[in-house]
């Protein structure tokens, strides 16, 4: 099943994924809390990681406009799932997210017959079987 405006459809899918990576961000930012009340504490190094994370997650948000944005968005889901390393909670809810991505990624194939490549745009047809010329 292909939708039947599949740019409009990659639009909103890019949408969608957009709003995924800045909830990752912002979730990200809860880590940190959650890692200073623990035995080993809040280093330097980790918040290092946790703030740029959650900067790269919020910055790729806005790359979903661009072709290769789905591919870097499914990409940061591996840092993502790695901050289950500093919280125990973050595999909970970072495996959810991931779980999210890989629908949308579904989603994205089921509509636009590819789940990183953009929408092709639909050739015209003027009734004749073959494609209308171009003016």
């Amino acid at each position: 099943m292909t939708a039947p405006d599949p740019v409009r459809a990659g639009r909103a899918l890019n949408g969608v994924a957009a709003g995924i990576l800045v909830l990752e961000g912002i979730a990200t930012l809860f880590v940190p809390r959650g890692i200073a009340q623990t035995e080993g504490g809040l280093t330097g190094a980790r918040l290092t990681y946790l703030l740029g994370l959650a900067l790269v997650l919020i910055l790729a948000s806005g790359l979903q406009r661009r072709p290769q944005g789905v591919l870097v968005g499914t990409a940061l889901q591996v840092p993502l799932l790695l901050t289950g390393l500093l919280s125990g909670a973050m595999w909970f809810v970072a495996g959810a997210f991931v779980l999210i991505w890989l629908y949308l990624l579904q989603v994205r194939k089921e509509l636009l017959g590819s789940p990183f490549r953009p929408p092709r745009v639909p050739v015209p047809d003027d009734g004749d079987g073959g494609a209308a010329p171009t003016p």
